[in-house]
């Protein structure tokens, strides 16, 4: 009997074609030079439309310049509320991020392993997707006694889907040789659950959870302008009422440095939970 194996040998994978041009790898630190120097030369474009009261159908004489929304960070950075927002949100939006991995990986499984589950619950589930989670504020304000359940509820619909949909589609594209083999050697179903799906889906989950930041922070954010009582969204909102367009900004520049963290961290999660596997297909779940 010949031996099952899931990478096969070095002859049968396909061989580069000779005319294909090498991948050119750049040092590390040029990387980094021209990420900083793309981030320079944009914050120096806004220094120029602003001081210069560029109007050219797009009233950049209206945006504070570089100068005043140094002097607003500084005056947030030494008020401990801004730190106590920051906190809020983050606890909101881990909280909603967390339940919503746990359930949109599980229901993911469940809808594409049992066509009884799909069934059942697929209808619901893409009936319910196509809403904007921002547009259940009114379901959640009747449903949670606190706004904060509320939030937390909206954050966690929309981190749900996206992780449900790329969960669901990496157990089907998962090559059904592997539960044969493993199935082959006596494995039951927690078996192939354990040592063949939950493996095999990393890197679609990842990028699920990925997306699913993106959305919660979106999501999060436009909740606590409209119902929330702290927060960097409602603090920001509360900057526009009181026509502080420096405060607006600072809190927008803060909510993307907040996404771009937590987006990376769920990032480099993947990169350290993939790494067994080949770079090529450890790189999708980046």
């Amino acid at each position: 009997m010949s031996t099952l194996t899931l990478a096969g040998t070095a002859e049968d994978a396909p061989s580069r074609p000779a005319s294909a041009p090498a991948r050119r790898r750049y040092p590390t630190w040029l990387r980094w030079v021209v990420r900083g120097g793309s981030l320079a030369a944009a914050l120096a474009l806004w220094q120029w439309v602003t001081a210069a009261d560029i109007n050219l159908g797009v009233r950049f004489d209206r945006l504070p310049t570089l100068v005043e929304l140094a002097d607003s960070l500084r005056h947030h950075l030494a008020s401990g509320q801004y730190y106590l927002d920051i906190l809020q949100s983050l606890i909101r939006i881990l909280s909603g991020f967390a339940l919503a991995a746990v359930a949109g990986v599980a229901a993911g499984i469940a809808v594409a392993r049992s066509r009884v589950l799909a069934d059942l619950a697929q209808p619901l589930f893409e009936v319910l997707r196509p809403i904007p989670a921002i547009a259940l504020v009114p379901v959640a304000i009747l449903l949670f006694p606190t706004n904060e359940q509320g939030i937390v509820f909206i954050t966690f619909t929309a981190a749900f889907y996206p992780i449900l949909v790329s969960t669901r589609h990496a157990v089907r594209a998962l090559p059904t040789v592997w539960e044969d083999a493993v199935r082959t050697m006596g494995g039951g179903r927690g078996r192939v659950l354990f040592n063949v799906v939950l493996p095999g889906i990393l890197p679609g989950v990842f990028g699920g959870l990925s997306v699913g930041m993106g959305v919660a922070w979106i999501c999060v954010i436009s909740a606590e302008m409209i119902s929330g009582d702290f927060g960097i969204g409602y603090r920001t909102w509360q900057s526009y009422t009181i026509v502080d367009y420096p405060g607006v900004l600072v809190g927008m520049a803060t909510i993307g440095v907040l996404g771009w963290a937590t987006a990376g961290l769920v990032e480099l999660a993947g990169r350290r939970a993939t790494r067994w596997l080949p770079a090529r297909d450890r790189g999708r779940a980046r």
